[in-house]
């Protein structure tokens, strides 16, 4: 089959691999019918996370249609239109049954890998490295999916991928992050990202009763793609300095909630950006953490910030004496796809949601490369990638 190979930082090649096999009675092949590129796929493609190696297989955002399972699995057959999370959860340990999916304790083979870092094991990621599992990635013509009879949504035949695609990863990723703020009605609540994740956040956070929603981005497309679809007011922080315009639209007071979408490459202004793009490169400090020190300070006291961009290091400069004086609730995670897909899946079906508006590129897998680029480098007003095997 084809898939998107990784060759190292900044390039990626489609290429000819081995077709995958059941090799689990729970397992099950899917032919992928629609993959996207995510915004994290972009910290694997710039060489920032550890240990994927040349050659993998990367992408976790896709569905398609089920054409082999294996013996153990009873809820699918051959020819069901299917959607998966992106993170792989048995179903049976301690986390699955809590609900808390991304925190697997027995998907990821590569446990003792993750223990070193983290000082415990989460779950599998597909294609998101051998830190996370080593399970080849969505962006190919058929991927193997392990605990299939727990993990994957079975939808219907009439409605367009792009409606259901990003129920998978980017719709519940940015759901979480609204749930994890625990907003109350009438509350503020500030998104720092307007790509997919921080879109559905902003949606979410309205759904929970937020009272106002604030996007803050650098590009004029996004801030009104917010602005039309996520009916976000909006802040350019390359134009006005964030803190001050938060306060400005918050009485002085500060976003009750805040939501980090964007993750260990954010973006800055002035010696602060350079610092980090520097650290970073050096290798002197794993993650860009710019969106973190601007969220501890802007937010209001008693307030919350909920992670949903991906680090996956270490960073510095951080002003905790601000989040500790100012006694703000830290919550952050790998989203727990397998929690909320059923619930998205019907806000979709009820009309009451289309994701679909956020896909401005569809490519042939083939032009992933091209993909890949022109999204790293926000090119031709990109917000989504689609390839289509």
């Amino acid at each position: 089959m084809k898939a998107v190979c990784w060759q190292g930082a900044n390039e990626v090649r489609v290429e000819s691999v081995p077709d995958p096999t059941i090799l689990n009675p729970r397992d099950a092949i899917i032919k992928i019918t629609s993959t996207a590129i995510c915004g994290s796929d972009l910290h694997i493609y710039g060489g920032y996370i550890p240990t994927v190696q040349k050659g993998d297989i990367i992408g976790h955002e896709f569905m398609g249609e089920v054409v082999e399972v294996g013996r153990g699995v009873n809820n699918l057959k051959i020819g069901d239109r299917v959607v998966v999370p992106s993170t792989i959860g048995c179903g049976n340990c301690a986390y699955c049954q809590r609900d808390m999916w991304s925190l697997c304790d027995n998907s990821n083979p590569n446990s003792w890998l993750e223990e070193k870092l983290f000082g415990n094991v989460t779950s599998a990621i597909y294609g998101y490295s051998h830190l996370l599992g080593g399970y080849a990635g969505a962006q190919a013509e058929y991927i193997r999916v392990p605990f299939a009879d727990v993990g994957v949504v079975k939808v219907p035949s009439d409605i367009p991928d792009e409606k259901l695609l990003f129920i998978s990863d980017a719709i519940p990723t940015g759901y979480m992050g609204a749930e994890l703020c625990d907003i109350q009605p009438g509350d503020t609540v500030a998104v720092w990202g307007s790509g997919a994740v921080g879109m559905f956040a902003m949606i979410s956070a309205y759904m929970m009763g937020a009272e106002k929603v604030i996007a803050i981005d650098r590009f004029p497309e996004r801030l009104e793609m917010a602005k039309k679809y996520a009916k976000a007011e909006v802040i350019n922080y390359e134009e006005v300095n964030t803190g001050e315009a938060l306060k400005e639209m918050t009485g002085g007071r500060g976003p009750d909630a805040c939501i980090d979408a964007v993750g260990l490459e954010a973006h800055g202004v002035g010696l602060e950006d350079f610092y980090d793009q520097t650290k970073q490169k050096l290798r002197l400090e794993t993650d860009r953490p710019h969106v973190l020190r601007e969220m501890m300070v802007a937010c209001r006291k008693g307030g919350t910030l909920a992670i949903m961009g991906v680090y996956g290091g270490f960073v510095d400069k951080i002003p905790l004496g601000a989040a500790f004086n100012k006694g703000l609730t830290f919550r952050m995670g790998q989203m727990h796809g397998q929690k909320y897909m059923h619930l998205l899946l019907q806000q979709i079906l009820d009309g009451k949601l289309d994701p679909s508006f956020v896909v401005t590129h569809q490519l042939p897998l083939t032009e992933a490369a091209r993909g890949y680029h022109i999204f790293q480098q926000k090119k031709d007003n990109c917000v989504k990638v689609v390839l289509k095997p």
